[in-house]
């Protein structure tokens, strides 16, 4: 049996207790905590769509100062996931688990007490990035504590976590909005997240494994996370300015990203010949189940934002539903999500890659029947659609969680939140894309049909539905070029080849 990080101390900078991560007889409780971390991020992102309008008259933001209460958010979260993940590698993710968790809470407080635009959109940029610093340590937890099939079932209840916080998201926030009223209701909708936090930090100091961290450590890569945030930001802020009406989008910046992870490639292969501590090894990059599943997920999540995004129109404004009543009747793309996750993984290991094809595929089949049926502008169309959005999203539930298992089968444990950031980051900057050229096409085809809302969202959900198909290509290749690839029960194979130039 190959030796792994946790049996082997001198791999890695930590070591759990336990003498295999899988023998932890707590392992599933301490999961438990890492779900409701990760309900209450993704719940976050999730409801502040539906409180935003309110915020917007309260504050009396400008246009600007609301398309930077989301986007601030989402740059400042793309910007910090790979450091963190390094951090945690390094320093230990039960530490720095808890370090962001009342990080994310303060900043909760912030945000449901701010007075003004500028102080909402601090407030909002701090929670991005303490978000940024949670997520990595949650999938790092995972791929530390679980291995072979009870790993696959991990990501499954973890992606089923990720399409129930997004569904019920909108619902809690269109609910506390009717409750409570919507002049004071949206900073109820920042305090949620203290309830939930607490109750997880609690546990979280209780629960999740111990670790034995080095005296000595590396040093951050202070040159390698300044060049790969200029190349992120670079790339996420033209296309974010993208979807706005009154800003005209910085192209030029793609150029200085191109630069900036250039250089970035280049100071990390430096470091690593040089036997340093890089802030991403790139014999990660190598691993072709990680690259086939990351390009995978950076096309699927390109996609699967804007279909939320152009229901929630096509419903509020083309049907005339409250927000609360468009939110239900997007539900059922995220239910089949979730239910999917939990089954997608569960079965990885028998299906490997052919699982995440035969869901990219449904994915692709189910949105395009959505697209029809939005761009048919006909009534009686919303039964029709909610069992369209069940089968995209049935689909969707078989690529995210077997993808992210696919992805982490052959990261050693202690690269598992340096490779979790990296994936993330990816996802996002995805996600960045897909969604202003989605509604680039919506308005732009809105004006030519002199605003005709279900021809204009038709067209986006078909543009959104070609992405989809460019995934499902994508997944497709990596099987018949590298084969179906289930996961095993041994340990990842190549964790002396990843572990530091240090240790070794």
């Amino acid at each position: 049996m190959t030796t792994s990080a946790q049996e082997s101390p001198s791999d890695s900078p930590e070591s759990t207790d336990s003498t295999e991560a899988g023998a932890d007889p707590r392992r599933w409780l301490a999961f438990s905590v890492c779900l409701a971390a990760g309900f209450m991020v993704l719940l976050d992102g999730s409801m502040i769509n539906v409180a935003l309008p309110s915020v917007e008259r309260s504050l009396d933001l400008t246009p600007t100062q609301v398309t930077w209460t989301v986007s601030g958010y989402i740059l400042a979260f793309g910007l910090t996931l790979v450091t963190a993940g390094r951090l945690g590698d390094d320093h230990g993710r039960r530490k720095m688990f808890l370090i962001a968790l009342v990080l994310f809470l303060i900043s909760s407080v912030f945000c449901g007490a701010s007075q003004n635009g500028t102080w909402l959109l601090i407030s909002r940029i701090a929670r991005g990035a303490t978000a940024g610093l949670l997520n990595p340590q949650i999938v790092g937890l995972i791929q530390q504590m679980f291995s072979g099939k009870e790993r696959g079932k991990a990501f499954g209840f973890y992606a089923a976590t990720v399409g129930i916080s997004t569904a019920v998201g909108p619902l809690i926030g269109g609910g506390i909005m009717e409750l409570v009223g919507p002049s004071t209701g949206w900073r109820y909708v920042f305090y949620v997240s203290l309830p939930i936090g607490i109750a997880t930090l609690v546990l979280a100091t209780r629960l999740l494994p111990r670790q034995h961290v080095a005296r000595e450590h590396a040093k951050l890569d202070l040159v390698g996370a300044a060049l790969l945030g200029v190349a992120v930001v670079a790339i996420m802020l033209p296309v974010t300015q993208a979807g706005e009406a009154e800003t005209e989008p910085s192209w030029w910046l793609l150029g200085v990203a191109a630069a900036g992870l250039a250089g970035f490639l280049a100071w990390e292969r430096r470091l690593e010949l040089g036997g340093r501590h890089p802030l991403v090894k790139l014999k990660l990059l190598k691993t072709r189940t990680y690259s086939a599943g990351a390009l995978t997920g950076f096309c699927f999540f390109a996609a699967q934002p804007s279909i939320f995004v152009l229901c929630q129109i096509y419903f509020q404004r083309g049907m005339g539903y409250s927000p609360l009543q468009a939110a239900m009747a997007t539900m059922s793309y995220a239910i089949g999500s979730a239910v999917a996750a939990v089954i997608g993984g569960r079965i990885v290991h028998l299906f490997g890659r052919w699982l995440i094809v035969g869901g990219s595929l449904v994915t692709t089949a189910g949105l395009g029947l959505t697209a029809m049926l939005a761009g048919s502008g006909t009534d009686g169309t919303t039964l029709p659609l909610a069992g369209a959005l069940l089968l995209a999203g049935l689909g969707a539930g078989f690529v995210i969680a077997p993808n992210q298992t696919m992805v982490m089968s052959e990261i050693p444990r202690p690269e598992g939140g340096t490779a979790a950031g990296v994936y993330q980051t990816g996802l996002r900057v995805g996600s960045s894309i897909g969604v202003p050229l989605a509604m680039t096409l919506y308005f732009s085809t809105l004006q030519a049909h002199r605003g005709d809302v279900a021809v204009a969202v038709g067209r986006g959900l078909t543009a959104t539905t070609a992405i989809f198909g460019v995934a499902l290509l994508v997944s497709l290749t990596s099987v018949l070029l590298f084969g179906r690839q289930a996961t095993s029960n041994e340990p990842p194979p190549t964790d002396r080849a990843l572990a530091s130039p240090s240790a070794r």
